[in-house]
């Protein structure tokens, strides 16, 4: 059986509690760590303090009864037990209780009071009920034990340190340990709330809703996720829609030329066509709409060849004015049979790194709309010329009609037309400024398309020239 695993808010929720319950754990060590090195050092330099102070009113000798008087009196007036025994080794039967060792004073704690170093003692004493500190001062004579004083204080325990901040302290950390693990689950949910849109918008996605998108809100990292999950989705979508929009058009590109073909043949083959002049007309309107198809079909290979770099473009360096000039001069009847005036201003100098049957490609579609939108003794403009930054650009302008304004964003998208409702025999595949597009950027280049209604269209290229430097080094 397959075991379930934790959720994102179990396991944030989770995490958080354990960071609580350290924080406990770690107040808790940490408040016994100041009462060992705050409270029960601060006991034993007291008392060892007061131990020393006693000493030294010691002159040496035996130990006289005002002496002990003495010390009497300072045992009533301070907070702990002063005894002053004069026979050390004897000194745990002067003791008013037992402790929990075998001799209060072994062999090695004599020989340290010998060196006149303090000997401090701590232990559980039944009769106070918790420990106590004692410290044994020595009283010498030159090198001789005279006597010792013994100091001992019951140490108080944390309990009894916090006691009075118990009552107030207790209530308020259940409170803030409660409300810190409601307000960890609160948290987990608002954070893993988007990651739940998320998981729920994609599973809509898989069933082909691309319309769905993730409410945000916050800033943060999920906010920025969740909004950079809407843009994919809202691509996705556009990406879907164009791809429907381009088997539409691919069919009805189809559709029509294949009605022509069908239509026309039937009528052959039935023999419908009365005369040899009929038929030829007929075959020339079969082979011309066979020919579309072929165009269309290898545009369309063309294309996604280029937008899936499934052919590498073979680069080299190419005098630009010439691939322009050499396309151009294919043209001259077409020109000449629209008397169409060509001005050419290329200069020879802009050398870029190109593939040249590609580029040859550019040049003959912008040629192609060009010459198709230009009038019966219009003009076609070009230009070839060095830009700043190490670039050139190729400005081709005719003088046609012209496009509106609105319609220049759609420029160069697969299939689109300005004039929807032109002839099949004028009009192209709808795809020969796409795959413009594909190759200029490809080259690493740029396409801007301008046009003013009534006085023709613009297509200005920008393209990297050639770096003999940057080859070199490399």
């Amino acid at each position: 059986m397959r075991r379930k695993s934790m959720t994102l808010v179990q396991k944030i929720w989770l995490a958080m509690s354990l960071v609580v319950i350290i924080t406990v754990l770690f107040s808790y060590f940490l408040l016994n760590y100041f009462y060992q090195n705050l409270y029960v050092n601060k006991v034993e330099q007291t008392l060892i303090e007061e131990g020393r102070n006693l000493a030294s009113d010691y002159q040496g000798g035996p130990i006289t009864e005002e002496y002990r008087k003495r010390v009497e009196w300072y045992n009533e007036k301070t907070t702990s037990e002063v005894l002053l025994v004069s026979n050390p080794r004897e000194l745990s039967a002067c003791l008013p209780f037992q402790i929990d060792y075998d001799s209060l004073i072994s062999e090695a704690d004599r020989q340290k009071l010998l060196e006149g170093k303090v000997v401090t003692k701590t232990g559980y004493e039944k009769r106070f009920g918790r420990k106590i500190m004692g410290v044994i001062v020595p009283l010498l004579d030159e090198h001789r034990l005279q006597g010792v004083f013994y100091l001992y204080i019951p140490l108080a325990t944390i309990q009894e340190m916090t006691k009075e901040a118990a009552s107030i302290w207790i209530p308020l950390a259940i409170l803030f340990v409660a409300a810190l693990l409601l307000f960890g689950k609160k948290m987990a949910d608002r954070l893993a709330g988007p990651l739940k849109e998320m998981e729920r918008v994609a599973y809509s996605m898989s069933q082909g809703d691309y319309e769905a998108r993730i409410p945000t809100q916050a800033n943060d990292e999920i906010g920025r996720l969740a909004r950079a999950f809407n843009v994919m989705a809202k691509a996705i979508h556009e990406e879907d829609m164009r791809k429907r929009e381009f088997l539409a058009n691919v069919s009805h590109e189809l559709r029509t030329p294949l009605s022509y073909v069908k239509g026309y043949s039937e009528a052959i083959l039935a023999g419908m066509v009365k005369t040899k002049e009929e038929e030829t007309k007929y075959m020339k309107l079969i082979h011309r709409e066979a020919g579309r198809m072929e165009r269309l079909v290898r545009d369309l290979l063309d294309l996604a060849q280029l937008e899936g770099k499934s052919v590498p473009l073979q680069k080299v360096p190419l005098v630009f004015s010439q691939v322009i000039e050499d396309t151009l001069a294919k043209y001259e009847p077409f020109l000449h049979e629209k008397e169409i005036q060509v001005v050419a201003d290329l200069s020879p100098e802009v050398i870029i790194e190109g593939d040249g049957d590609r580029m040859e490609q550019v040049i003959h579609n912008l040629l192609d709309n060009a010459i198709r939108y230009t009038p019966k003794g219009g003009t076609i403009t070009l230009q070839l010329f060095e830009a700043e930054t190490h670039s050139c650009c190729f400005v081709i302008r005719d003088s046609g009609k012209g496009i509106p304004k609105e319609k220049l964003p759609l420029l160069g998208q697969r299939f689109f037309r300005v004039d929807q409702a032109r002839t099949r025999a004028e009009g192209g595949t709808g795809l020969g400024l796409a795959i413009v597009k594909q190759i200029v950027h490809l080259h690493g280049g740029t396409i801007a398309f301008a046009s003013e209604e009534g006085k023709g269209t613009e297509v200005s290229i920008c393209l990297p020239m050639w770096d003999d430097q940057q080859h070199e080094v490399e």
